[in-house]
């Protein structure tokens, strides 16, 4: 018997046909380095200034990427009234202090993933961009890739049914000497590894109402590696892992009462997908695997949103990351886990 479904073309807006914004990048640094490659390689976006933590930083990071204008902290890039947007992608613990900067200042802002370290300076920013009627988002790459657009399609059409299961992970191995070995900046799994599997958890589980978590420690003080179960309505559940000891398949199930879509590794990442039916037929998504140079479509949904007068994004909603990081702060909280006294 043959699995009769024809899979949905994506919707995800070409990348040059979003109007040119002009942006200011704070933090020029290795995702700010593939973030700018991105966007100078697929759409019209300017990357029109750079500030760093030092202004030799920044102009070293200008003259890489031909940005004109090099500040020394972001103090003065958001003083700049030729900067429409600011793109943060400093350490984590710094990205509520400079996204309330240039929220503060007028800016529309995009801010790496997580959008802050806890729930409570989410709800802090969210406030501000609201006050200051500018618009803010998450730089969460995964919600704005052609893959999750086929991907939410396919759910939305019940090619699988009711969903009752997710199953994800994400492992990479790291040298002690890597950033997220740092304790003072909010280091280990949960930020930076695991934020995609409760992402895609509560994305479409919804709200966990228990969260059950087992960590391990790793020798720098950071957790090292969190078995996550989450309990959401009606039952259904959520079984995520993730560990910086270790690389992992990486790999992602989405399973319900008519099918399930796997997701190869790297599942957040542009890959293939399957849709398998209750009798096991297959139906295959299929794109080349992994490149960073899909980072800009985020930055083009943003210019889209801002064309048309929105201060947050229908894709990727600030209700959505508020819920990933109350998610996170309950993990936190099982594991005794404390990010710079908070």
């Amino acid at each position: 018997m043959k699995f009769h479904y024809t899979l949905p073309a994506a919707r995800t807006p070409e990348g040059r046909s979003a109007p040119a914004l002009r942006w200011g990048i704070v933090g020029p640094g290795w995702v700010a380095q593939r973030f700018v490659a991105a966007l100078q390689k697929n759409t019209r976006q300017i990357a029109y200034a750079v500030a760093g933590s030092a202004l030799s930083k920044a102009r070293a990071f200008g003259q890489q990427f031909s940005i004109p204008h090099a500040y020394g902290s972001i103090d003065e890039l958001v003083r700049d009234n030729n900067v429409d947007v600011v793109y943060v992608a400093t350490p984590h613990p710094t990205h509520y202090a400079c996204a309330l900067k240039a929220i503060q200042a007028g800016k529309h802002v995009l801010v790496e993933k997580p959008l802050a370290i806890n729930a409570e300076q989410v709800r802090g920013l969210q406030e501000a961009a609201r006050e200051h009627k500018v618009f803010l988002m998450e730089a969460m790459w995964t919600a704005f890739l052609p893959k999750f657009d086929v991907l939410q399609q396919v759910i939305d059409q019940g090619a699988i049914g009711e969903i009752r299961t997710i199953i994800a992970d994400h492992g990479e191995y790291f040298e002690q000497s890597h950033r997220i070995m740092r304790p003072e900046l909010a280091g280990g799994t949960l930020m930076d590894l695991g934020s995609y599997p409760v992402a895609l958890a509560t994305k479409f589980l919804g709200a966990p109402e228990q969260v059950l978590a087992s960590g391990q420690t790793a020798t720098t003080g950071v957790n090292g590696q969190a078995s996550i179960v989450l309990k959401h309505k009606n039952g259904n559940q959520s079984s995520l892992h993730t560990t910086l000891f270790s690389h992992t398949p990486g790999t992602a199930v989405i399973a319900g009462t008519e099918g399930y879509i796997f997701l190869e590794g790297m599942f957040y990442a542009p890959g293939n997908f399957h849709i398998f039916n209750n009798d096991k037929q297959k139906i295959s998504y299929e794109e080349p695997r992994f490149s960073y140079d899909q980072l800009y479509h985020q930055a083009a949904h943003l210019a889209f949103c801002v064309a048309d007068g929105l201060t947050e994004s229908p894709i990727r909603p600030l209700a959505d990351s508020l819920l990933t990081l109350q998610t996170l702060d309950e993990v936190r909280r099982e594991l005794g886990i404390v990010f710079n006294d908070i």
